[in-house]
C-alpha cells in the first residue's frame, strides 16, 4: 500500500506555532515519526506539505491511480476549500481526515470540514499520533 500524506498551510510551523495547541515537536519530527510508523506498518509513504491552495489540489489530482489512500491534515484549509473537497472527491481515494488539536472544542468557524465531506474517517485531536492512527487505519482497511 502507497500512502499520500499532505499537510497544509503552516503544519511546516510545528513547534513555532502555538505549541499549546500544536505540541512542541517540529515537522521535521513528525516526517519521520511518519517515515518509521510507514516501515512498521509495511507500507510507502510520500509525505507532502504546501501553504497553497492550488498545488494541494495538483498533488491530489496527481495521486490518481499511483496512490492507494490518503492521509490529510489540510488545516486551515478544511473550513474554506471546496476546491480540495472538489479534488478528493474525483480521485476517489480512501482519505483519512487528521487534526492534530480537538477542533470540535475550538472556534465556531472550525466546525465546518469542507474536505472531511470526502473522508470516510476522522482522527481528530489526537496529536501527531493522529497520523500513525490513519495510517494504520488505511493499511489495516485496505491491505
Amino acid at each position: 500500500m502507497k500512502i499520500l500524506v499532505i499537510n497544509g498551510p503552516n503544519i511546516n510551523m510545528l513547534g513555532v506555532r502555538e505549541p499549546e495547541i500544536y505540541g512542541n515537536q517540529n515537522y521535521e519530527t513528525l516526517l519521520c515519526d511518519i517515515e518509521q510508523w510507514a516501515y512498521e506498518l509495511n507500507c510507502e509513504v510520500e509525505c507532502f506539505q504546501s501553504n497553497h491552495e492550488g498545488v494541494i489540489v495538483d498533488k491530489i489530482q496527481q495521486a490518481y491511480s499511483e496512490i492507494d489512500g490518503i492521509v490529510i491534515n489540510p488545516a486551515a484549509y478544511t473550513h474554506t476549500s471546496i476546491a480540495i473537497l472538489d479534488a478528493l472527491k474525483a480521485v476517489g481515494l480512501p482519505t483519512v481526515e487528521v487534526h492534530i488539536s480537538d477542533v470540535t472544542k475550538r472556534e465556531d468557524f472550525r466546525q465546518i470540514s469542507y474536505t472531511g465531506m470526502a473522508c470516510e474517517e476522522h482522527i481528530i485531536g489526537k496529536g501527531l499520533e493522529g497520523y500513525h492512527l490513519a495510517m494504520q487505519y488505511l493499511c489495516e482497511k485496505y491491505k
